[in-house]
């Protein structure tokens, strides 16, 4: 039997409309609509799609955005001061700089310089803690659209051996973190490259989440009958000999997911799974940051 699909398209349908409908609200109180700015440095094309999207959610979600194009040659001092003048902005409720960043800018020092509470990335440490202990504050948003997606899609989590493949500050941990935390309360291991025998530890998963970055990375062998499957991963690929040079490519994930959804009772597909849900959640935090500002 195929494994029924986990649509993050759809779930992220409904979290822009509840954001929508917060913005509305917040509108009065504020004196005007929830504001977004995101700092993009450089020319990077995967950020410009990126980037892209999200001033396309805001329009339709009713939040206020602009986004910042700096050069590529933009130094760390000139990017701080663009960051500290945000974040005394009253204007401005979320601050978002756009990953990666050129190499002769040190990414967490960006990141330790944008105020937490407008932190809509949910990257800095002071957020990242308060998420560890499990008190309210901005989530990152691919792990918080994982847990969106597990919980609005019927999973039940409470005791559920859960699996991460991946330890990513970005992805891995913080969905770790989450997924164990009181009123979730899943069992999580957490997998990386150095983990041995992986295909053990994933067999045992009640839920997979596959966040190791290397496409079709997870296959049929390494997933037991009935798990739920997360796929995290996008990669773009050759469709075929000479795909690249022909102008045929595709889109991936980490998971094998023709053999794996024929083992799978749910899974994620690639596109259309994790990633919509990484712009709502990103769009559900500048409204939360918003209104903890009145």
């Amino acid at each position: 039997m195929a494994a029924r699909i986990i649509s993050g398209t759809a779930v992220a349908r409904t979290v822009r409309e509840e954001a929508k409908a917060r913005a509305a609200e917040l509108r009065e109180p504020l004196g005007r609509a929830p504001g977004l700015t995101v700092v993009l440095v450089g020319e990077d094309p995967a950020s410009q799609v990126y980037v892209g999207r999200k001033e396309k959610a805001s329009a339709a979600v009713g939040i206020r955005s602009e986004t910042l194009r700096l050069p590529a040659d933009t130094d760390q001092a000139t990017l701080l001061d663009t960051v500290q003048r945000l974040n005394g902005d009253d204007g401005v409720d979320g601050i978002l700089v756009q990953l990666p960043l050129p190499g002769h800018i040190d990414e967490q020092t960006v990141i330790e310089t944008i105020d937490p509470a407008k932190d809509v990335d949910g990257f800095h440490p002071v957020n990242q803690g308060r998420m560890l202990a499990g008190l309210p504050g901005l989530k990152p948003c691919t792990p918080a659209g994982i847990v969106e997606l597990l919980q609005r899609g019927g999973v039940p989590l409470s005791g559920a051996r859960v699996v991460v493949v991946g330890r990513s500050n970005i992805v891995g941990k913080p969905a770790a973190a989450m997924l164990m935390q009181k009123g979730i309360d899943a069992t999580v291991t957490v997998c990386h490259s150095r983990t041995r025998e992986l295909g053990t530890h994933t067999r045992a998963a009640d839920v997979l989440v596959a966040a190791l970055g290397r496409p079709r990375a997870i296959t049929a062998e390494m997933v037991r009958d009935g798990a739920v499957v997360i796929d995290v991963g996008i990669h773009r690929i050759d469709d075929g000999e000479g795909g690249a040079r022909l102008g045929r490519t595709r889109l991936v994930g980490d998971v094998d997911f023709d053999g794996v959804s024929r083992l799978a009772s749910a899974i994620t597909p690639v596109p259309g799974g994790v990633g919509p849900m990484t712009v709502a959640m990103l769009m559900r935090n500048t409204v939360e940051a918003a209104a903890a500002r009145l």
